[in-house]
């Protein structure tokens, strides 16, 4: 009896672990199927992209499959803002805050980080960096910070944080676990960079020797092309090497291995100026219609489209591509890169030679002669609070969940990215924030929409509600225009003096979004460096690393 008792009990004390060992399983599962039902997130957030650059829009000379396929197969927002231009863009992005408070966020000189290794030490730059960006608050949330609070490893490539230059200390406060690209936006307008950063560190790229990344002259002419198309010192476009370490970033944290979701967050410099690239496409290279200038242009905005296939393709060779959102937006309106004497201008009407008043008289493509179309008709371009500065492409593809060939002309703005990431993750709303969520829109619900989206620009600020009315203030000149934009797509009718009681009450508005201070509409304030020009790129634009 003795003997069967003690087989009993290790009858029962290897059960009981075979029970433990199958709930631990059970549980290991129930994890590992918790953190894969997260979908990753990947946020494209491209350069100056006009709407009219892609063939959702209506793009007829530049093909854009790759982009088309997130409009086509997903959800299109037609009444998307981002902001003026690229630094206020970047910080309403990352904070969820609009870019009419100016004490939300500043932003800096550019140029600094030229510096590097010639008069200045790395410790030097962040120290003057620190010195005069405005530094997070205590307890405030970046949109890094949002998807690393719900589990995921978060990365940024690219033209990294907003302008004009950054630190590590900031990528790593902002919510990056992994970076990789340029800390100075300056150096962003070359794309033959000497060095990147990765991780806080200098990462040196043989064969690119131009301090100033090899940055070419704006317009076009015979000597400007000679210069574009010297390759001396331009080994590796910095769109590449930004790439392949985005796939290897893929392919080293591919979730089905790592349990663990992603969210890449992939800032482009593309298809920003001034125009650089490798070669032409061979779409363009025999378009008798075009320029030199306008097809290396075209090929910029083509070389962006064939990046988004090929982060497209990558998903799909992992086995993530179901469980993965692809996010394509950009910072502000379309810019003119292809500026030529006598063909184009964005200044003046190249037919009769007048110059805009941006009061009565503004840039259209047709005025400026602009033959992509690029800001898609409106009126206006990047900097302005026309809408040719302000919208911007959006669209939202998650194969099998976001429904296809959705259009939807809710009103949302680049700074309701935070919350609506935090709602698809299940984090609580940040109430702190100016923008919210349009997540339930996504997947055929009835998100809230926000009253009204307020910007800067350089002319002052803007103000849209979302059934459709617009209040622009000229600040310098003192006018106020009011626009109903679902019967003037061009804002050709002013109805300031036939509405007398709707612009009141939006100035109202717009005054207090201001933080009554109609000097905030100007955006955030630049700060200089203590004691610190950064070089001028004429003085160092032919000047090579030795």
């Amino acid at each position: 009896m003795k003997h069967c008792k003690t087989k009993f009990s290790g009858i029962v004390f290897v059960t009981f672990f075979i029970l433990l060992a199958s709930c631990n399983k059970k549980r290991e599962a129930q994890v590992e199927n918790n953190q894969n039902s997260k979908p990753n997130v990947i946020l494209i957030y491209a350069d100056d992209l006009g709407r009219g650059m892609l063939g959702t829009y209506g793009q007829k000379i530049v093909k854009t499959p790759n982009i088309d396929r997130l409009a086509n197969q997903g959800m299109r927002f037609d009444n998307a803002y981002g902001c003026m231009y690229c630094a206020p863009a970047r910080a309403s992005l990352l904070t969820g805050m609009h870019d009419a408070r100016r004490d939300q966020f500043n932003i800096s000189n550019a140029g600094i980080w030229m510096e590097l290794g010639q008069r200045l030490t790395m410790d030097e730059i962040t120290d003057k960096i620190h010195k005069v960006i405005k530094p997070a608050e205590e307890g405030e949330v970046f949109l890094g910070q949002v998807a690393q609070m719900a589990g995921y490893k978060t990365a940024q490539f690219g033209k990294l944080e907003w302008g004009f230059a950054t630190t590590p200390q900031r990528m790593e406060r902002h919510g990056w676990d992994y970076h990789f690209g340029f800390y100075d936006h300056k150096r962003c307008h070359g794309f033959y960079p000497p060095f990147l950063f990765e991780n806080g560190q200098k990462i040196d790229i043989p064969g690119n020797t131009h301090i100033n990344c090899a940055k070419t002259p704006q317009a076009e002419s015979s000597e400007n092309l000679t210069i574009r198309r010297n390759m001396e010192g331009k080994e590796v476009y910095s769109e590449d090497i930004i790439m392949d370490k985005m796939m290897t970033f893929l392919d080293t944290n591919n979730p089905k291995e790592t349990n663990k979701p992603f969210f890449i967050y992939f800032p482009s410099q593309l298809p920003h100026g001034p125009v650089s690239v490798p070669e032409v496409h061979d779409d363009f290279k025999n378009n008798p219609n075009l320029t030199e200038l306008e097809k290396e242009y075209a090929t910029m905005v083509k070389i962006l489209d064939l990046d988004v296939g090929r982060i497209h393709k990558k998903l799909d060779e992992l086995g993530v591509l179901d469980n993965t959102i692809i996010v394509f937006t950009g910072d502000n309106g379309h810019e003119v890169y292809t500026l030529e004497e006598g063909r184009t201008a964005t200044d003046f009407d190249v037919q009769s030679g007048e110059a805009y008043d941006d009061v009565k008289t503004k840039f259209y493509s047709e005025t400026g002669n602009d033959i992509f179309d690029g800001n898609d008709g409106m009126a206006g371009l990047k900097r302005s609070n026309w809408e040719g500065g302000t919208r911007v492409p959006l669209f939202w593809y998650w194969k099998g969940n976001i429904k296809e060939g959705q259009v939807s002309n809710q009103m949302v703005s680049n700074y309701d990215f935070l919350n609506t990431l935090a709602e698809i993750v299940g984090l609580p709303q940040r109430t702190e924030k100016d923008g919210i969520s349009y997540a339930k829109s996504l997947f055929g619900g009835q998100s809230e929409v926000r009253e009204y989206t307020p910007t800067s620009s350089k002319l002052g600020p803007a103000l849209v509600t979302k059934d459709g009315w617009k209040l622009r203030y000229y600040t310098k000149k003192d006018i106020f225009q009011l626009y109903y934009l679902l019967e003037d797509y061009k804002e050709e009718n002013d109805l300031s003096e036939n509405h007398p009681e709707k612009l009141e009450t939006l100035k109202a508005i717009l005054f207090k979004e201001c933080e009554n201070d109609w000097e905030n509409g100007y955006g955030p304030i630049k700060e200089s460096y203590s004691k610190y020009k950064a070089p001028k790129l004429k003085d160092i634009e032919n000047k090579q690393i030795l």
